[in-house]
């Protein structure tokens, strides 16, 4: 399934941006390279998160692996361009389902651990997923289950193919269909007559979800690999490196981020889930991990807790990525000249959105945390091979025209070898999200920042168009606001919100999570908060104190709920 243009594909490939190696001719090149080095690597929790044992295979057991699973699909009539919905928490088997869709040509339409009957039934009927791939239980949920009992509202499902042991009855056992023999032949001539091509769709992959229906994103090879090698150069990854990855394997950054440079690295691909700090810092050591992500606060909070730091071994680590919220400068530098690791950060999106600070690009800690190189701009190089592989531009978000100076807001608009097609079996919403120039709208506002010298090479995130607090005509950025708060000695977590006011418009809540044993008062938040100069129209006038902030599958704060829970 090709879904870009030929006029599209064509100028990539002439421009050399694009290639015609697909994600299994990478791996089997890796196989060659290294048959008998360690591939993949289960959670040490596995038995916790999914049953069975912990799993570490070599890239020549991974291939028999692939291998096995790319039969059994074929026997069970998966083929080239079908559908597969898979729910899978990160284990070895994910990456196994990944790799052997590439092998056929099948489309992977990976789902969030947490996703339930509602979130299922809407989506695989959507895609028309013709198999289902999950595991027996995910935690203490029983997903093969949840799905058996979904089957009569999913009319497209010919089979739902189950990991683990003890599967319920209306499903097939993948453990034990792949212990069997296959035909390696069958395998070898359905391959030669179905050629998978690298612009053909591998993921269909579902956006985050934070004000509306989820949209379904759709990605060929080439598009992924752009991802992968973005992130390899940023984070200045050497080949055969090991990789820690405790992000879902479901969108942007775990398959951009961290199996695409897996990938492009031929390393080691060391599994986590769900996140949990003991586990994270002690596959750090046992596995040699020279490089991971991790939420800003997550950073910030092992910095305020050295004791933790303290009994971990962290010497592997030459690189750590963040992103998905501002970046604290303080956190940037104090890892860089305390520890000697680098913070890479990140900017992306399901769609394509790759902005990434690197200290190849920025080497200042302090500027990497709160500007991203102007990829995309003629004027302006930079050592990511990336920036040179994409288009930019601000538009006034009221004029629609093009920003050029300094200091002014506009939302960013990016086309280029990483960006998607557009969504699936969605034109009315991918029109709207694309400009007559085929610049996708990332719906991200950022400002051209200028150096001292005047070189206006930086972009600088100001906040999403949709959460910008308008109050008494002043636009506010919510992240700003956070990035202050989250120095707050008292608060462990917080999230930014406008409320309706007759008056100004809108007026600012902050909704946080107090540190355990601890009371916040809005009136010693707003001191906190003038002592820091801040302008006195982005104060808070309301503050809600909560147990937890609402996350997604992802780690994005649902701002939306929070709205709702105000009103």
């Amino acid at each position: 399934m090709i879904l870009g243009t030929k006029e599209r594909i064509r100028a990539y490939t002439e421009n050399g941006w694009w290639g015609t190696e697909t994600l299994h001719d990478l791996f089997l090149r890796n196989v060659a390279n290294s048959q008998n080095a360690l591939a993949v690597v289960d959670p040490p929790n596995r038995s916790e998160i999914a049953g069975g044992q912990p799993q570490r295979l070599t890239y020549g057991e991974l291939q028999q692996a692939v291998d096995r699973l790319a039969a059994v699909l074929i026997e069970h009539g998966i083929g080239k361009d079908d559908i597969i919905a898979v729910q899978l928490p990160n284990i070895v088997e994910l990456v196994v389902v990944y790799l052997a869709a590439a092998r056929i040509g099948a489309i992977v339409s990976p789902f969030p651990a947490q996703y339930r009957e509602f979130e299922l039934e809407q989506l695989v009927t959507f895609v028309q997923a013709k198999t289902f791939i999950t595991i027996a239980r995910i935690g203490k949920h029983q997903h093969a289950s949840m799905v058996v009992d979904l089957r009569s509202m999913l009319p497209t499902l010919s089979s739902i193919l189950v990991f683990g042991e003890d599967v319920p009855a209306g499903t097939i056992s993948l453990d034990e269909h792949m212990n069997k023999n296959y035909d390696t032949l069958m395998l070898a001539d359905y391959i030669q007559r179905n050629e998978v091509d690298a612009n053909d769709v591998f993921t269909i992959c579902w956006t985050s979800g934070t004000e509306g229906t989820p949209k379904g994103v759709p990605r060929n090879h080439n598009e992924w690999l752009m991802v992968g090698m973005a992130m390899m150069d940023a984070a200045t990854l050497d080949p055969g490196c090991n990789i820690l990855n405790p992000f879902p394997l479901v969108n942007m950054a775990g398959i951009g981020g961290m199996m695409m440079s897996w990938l492009l690295t031929g390393g080691k691909l060391v599994q986590h889930h769900p996140l949990s700090l003991p586990t994270f810092l002690q596959q750090i050591s046992t596995e040699a991990v020279n490089f991971t992500v991790a939420p800003p606060a997550l950073l910030n909070m092992l910095l305020q807790n050295e004791s933790l730091l303290a009994n971990a071994d962290i010497s592997t680590i030459k690189t750590l990525g963040s992103g998905s919220s501002p970046l604290s400068p303080w956190m940037v530098k104090t890892w860089q000249e305390k520890y000697s690791i680098y913070i890479v950060n990140f900017f992306g999106s399901n769609e394509g959105t790759t902005l990434i600070s690197g200290p190849n690009e920025i080497p200042d800690p302090e500027q990497r945390a709160q500007y991203f190189p102007r990829f995309g701009d003629k004027d302006y190089a930079w050592p990511a091979r990336i920036s040179s592989r994409m288009q930019t531009k601000l538009v006034d978000l009221q004029t629609g025209d093009i920003i050029t100076a300094p200091g002014k807001p506009g939302e960013l608009l990016i086309k280029g070898a990483a960006i998607f097609a557009g969504y699936y079996q969605a034109d009315h919403l991918t029109k709207k999200a694309f400009d007559s120039e085929g610049y996708y709208r990332t719906g991200d506002v950022f400002e051209i920042a200028a150096k001292q010298d005047g070189n206006l090479c930086y972009y600088h995130y100001i906040g999403r168009c949709k959460d910008i607090i308008i109050r008494g005509g002043f636009n506010i950025s919510p992240e700003e606001i956070e990035m202050l708060i989250q120095g707050h000695p008292k608060i462990s977590d917080v999230a930014v919100i406008g409320f309706p006011d007759d008056v100004l418009g809108e007026c600012i809540c902050a909704c946080v999570v107090p540190r355990p044993g601890e009371q916040v008062t809005l009136e010693e938040l707003v001191v906190f908060l003038r002592d820091r100069k801040i302008a006195a129209y982005k104060l808070p006038e309301r503050l809600e104190i909560l147990e937890t902030l609402p996350r997604n599958a992802v780690g994005k704060v649902l701002k939306y709920e929070l709205r709702e829970q105000h009103k």
